[in-house]
């Protein structure tokens, strides 16, 4: 099959690979008929985390099931499913606790840039649509996988509430998703800092009422004029820097909670400030298939469209032209087809 191979830094190649094939009764394998580039996968192609040279790389898709082990009941070839990125067996103790994402057979896509993909733990992890949905749903639905379900996180684990005041930290596609969240979680104001116009105007399309441009000293300054002195009473970090978690525990009122989901790089925590002023950390990777039912519900019901963070749609040929274009922001977030 195609597939998106990572050689070094900023060496992206659309190769051809074995196709991946049933390794345990617990697989399945799906054609990809939607794939994109998520704001994680730069950080292998900036050189941030380590390289197997010539590996596949990719999470989030969602396509057509091929074929299916013997432990794979409910699902059958034609199918249409959603991919979670991480997959679960959604049984056991973890699972049943909500935390999918620390699952005891914890999985993950590898090759979700490509034509087909394995989901280890299908069962589990896959959830299906009625028939074939319309093309124009797909970039909603492939968000799910993802981007939609970790920005819900976010706000879940920050204690959003109804009336509350959110601020989103980060404006990629996460962000956006965030503020997205917290909307439909029923916060009355959403500051969404963000420097960047297009984004900035997307952010209020999805429920932003504020915008805050300025970043470090200048950006908590902001924050805390728009409320007052007080801050915000939940705060989602959707980057995962030092800087952005420092702005987040900054503009976080006394007793609010931080809800962290950007894959921390060299973050340190202002466990003092936290101290002092009583602010909790929730949060990590999210567990994508607790919320898929209730994000497709809602995407299906035209409550929230959060395939509108997809900027540029390139076919898969040109994968390498979609990582330049993210790492360059010209792209929110690009949409691959096979």
């Amino acid at each position: 099959m195609r597939a998106t191979t990572i050689h070094a830094p900023r060496d992206i190649r659309l190769s051809t690979v074995p196709d991946p094939t049933i390794t345990a009764p617990t697989d399945a394998i799906v054609r990809v008929l939607a794939a994109c580039i998520c704001g994680s996968d730069l950080w292998p192609y900036r050189g941030e985390n380590p390289i197997d040279e010539g590996a596949t790389i990719g999470h989030e898709a969602v396509g057509v099931v091929e074929e299916v082990g013997a432990e794979v009941t409910s699902f059958r070839a034609g199918d249409f499913v959603i991919v979670p990125f991480d997959h679960c067996d959604n049984t056991c103790p973890h699972c049943l606790a909500g935390v999918q994402s620390a699952c005891d057979h914890l999985g993950f896509t590898t090759s979700g840039q490509a034509e087909l993909t394995r989901v280890n733990q299908a069962e589990g992890s896959l959830v299906k649509t009625e028939g074939t949905p319309d093309d124009a749903l797909l970039p909603s639905l492939l968000a799910l996988s993802d981007v939609m379900a970790t920005g819900w996180h976010a706000a879940v684990a920050a204690g959003v509430r109804q009336g509350g005041t959110a601020v989103v930290v980060g404006d990629g596609a996460v962000g956006l998703c965030g503020v997205i969240a917290a909307h439909e979680l029923g916060a009355e104001r959403i500051i969404a800092m963000s420097r960047h116009a297009d984004r900035q105007a997307l952010a209020r399309e999805f429920g932003a009422t504020e915008v805050v441009a300025e970043r470090d000293d200048a950006g908590v300054a902001a924050v805390l004029e728009l409320t007052g002195g007080v801050g915000a009473d939940a705060v989602l970090e959707c980057v995962g820097t030092d800087q952005a978690i420092r702005t987040a525990f900054e503009v976080a009122r006394p007793g609010s909670t931080v809800g962290f989901v950007g894959v921390p790089h060299g973050v340190e925590l202002p466990v003092r400030h936290m101290f002092r002023r009583n602010i909790g950390l929730a949060g990590g990777m999210a567990p994508v298939r607790r919320y898929l039912p209730d994000l497709l519900d809602r995407v299906l019901d035209g409550r929230i469209d959060p395939g509108r963070v997809f900027d540029l749609t390139l076919p898969l040929d040109e994968v390498a032209e979609g990582y330049r274009a993210m790492d360059e922001r010209r792209a929110i977030k690009v949409l691959l087809r096979p």
